[in-house]
């Protein structure tokens, strides 16, 4: 098997790790920031999976990404007055996290040009996967979410085997549904069609896209770069 290949571009990690104020464990299931919370730090991802969400005015979960090595979570609090999250950050498998303050980081972003640049390109980066995201979840109703969603973990966590490509991570139906904005009732409906029509199958909580060519036409695919369509 190999893995599908990701395109990423990051802020070079050695230069905010040297600023760091603490490094700890987050244990699966619990929290590092939740929404609304006074926010302090900024937090570097050095393993694990951390995942990004937002709770709607319905009470539903919205999740927007998921972190993984080397990943930045509540970058959206610098230079705001006040800042509170905006979003909450769930630990779904054990993580080693680095803290840092968020008025270190805002100094060093003003005295290093060349972390400030990354910075920018990286949130740059950053921002256009979040647009194409909501443009999808906007425009394609729930199917085209789920088969955009879908699209999106091949890119982030996909291994090519001999029948289609495996995305590498257990999800339930639920999880699933809340990176679409959809009920889990609706979720299932979709995966089941898709299981009928022979274009995924579901082993052990994970799923084999056979015919990834399919999804693409049915939401009409724009082709854009791994970088920005990934679940990350």
């Amino acid at each position: 098997m190999s893995a599908v290949v990701k395109e990423t571009h990051s802020i070079e990690i050695k230069e905010l790790l040297h600023l760091a104020d603490r490094r700890f464990i987050g244990e699966k299931n619990t929290f590092i920031f939740q929404e609304g919370m006074e926010a302090e730090e900024m937090y570097v991802i050095l393993s694990g999976k951390v995942q990004i969400s937002k709770i709607t005015s319905d009470g539903r979960e919205l999740s927007l990404r998921i972190c993984g090595k080397n990943d930045i979570c509540g970058e959206l609090t610098l230079f705001t007055h006040s800042p509170k999250y905006l979003l909450s950050a769930r630990v779904l498998e054990d993580a080693e996290i680095v803290a840092i303050n968020k008025d270190v980081l805002e100094k060093e972003i003003f005295q290093n040009s060349s972390l400030a640049l990354e910075f920018l390109k990286w949130m740059s980066d950053h921002f256009r996967k979040t647009q194409t995201k909501f443009r999808d979840l906007v425009l394609n109703g729930k199917k085209g979410a789920l088969y955009s969603t879908l699209i999106r973990m091949t890119n982030s966590y996909g291994v090519e085997i001999q029948n289609g490509i495996l995305i590498d991570l257990p999800l339930t139906n639920q999880e699933l549904a809340n990176f679409c904005g959809t009920s889990r009732e609706s979720t299932n409906r979709i995966l089941n069609e898709l299981k009928k029509e022979q274009i995924i199958s579901i082993k052990k909580s994970k799923i084999i896209v056979h015919h990834l060519q399919y999804l693409r036409d049915e939401i009409g695919c724009e082709n854009c770069p791994k970088v920005y369509c990934s679940i990350e």
